[in-house]
């Protein structure tokens, strides 16, 4: 039974499929048509870029102000690295959980949040040059204040990094 399923299933399929192929003249062609062939040239037109706009005064109060945010938390990190120095100093080579590991950790988490003001800024400073190329508004201005900050960030990652591997 299921042998004379399949031969009638296949025998209308070819019958089906032999109904597509008749009246082939009766559909176009799908080679080239002569408009196809035709081939233009038109002249390229020269690229008109205005300028980029100046930064408006109100950015760049707020660039000098995240730049002294950044540098205030600067200062605060300066101020606690002497006690985070000393401390991780008195806690290399001692245990993992001992106490003196565990009073460097939180001088180090404390360096850590004394910076979170920079990174702030930076972030914020971020956002302005990405608002600033899509307006098509000069950046010199906002790279030059994230230049700034990156460089704080980068001095104060140096020294957290090197604290912690004394910790190890």
């Amino acid at each position: 039974m299921a042998i004379q399923r399949t031969a009638l299933t296949l025998a209308l399929s070819a019958l089906s499929l032999a109904g597509c192929a008749k009246d082939v003249q009766d559909y176009p062609s799908l080679a080239r048509r002569p408009i196809e062939r035709v081939t233009g040239t038109a002249p390229v037109a020269a690229p008109t870029e205005a300028p980029p706009a100046q930064l408006d005064a109100a950015v760049l109060g707020k660039l000098d102000s995240l730049v002294a945010q950044a540098r205030a938390a600067d200062r605060r990190f300066h101020d606690k690295q002497p006690r985070a120095r000393a401390l991780a100093g008195a806690a290399a080579g001692s245990a993992v959980a001992s106490e003196a590991w565990s009073v460097a950790t939180v001088a180090l988490s404390e360096l850590e949040s004394a910076r979170s003001d920079a990174f702030v800024a930076m972030a914020e400073l971020d956002a302005l040059y990405a608002r600033a190329v899509v307006d098509r508004v000069a950046t010199g201005e906002i790279a030059a204040a994230r230049d700034t900050v990156q460089g704080i960030l980068t001095d104060q990652s140096k020294v957290i990094d090197e604290l912690h591997a004394r910790l190890r």
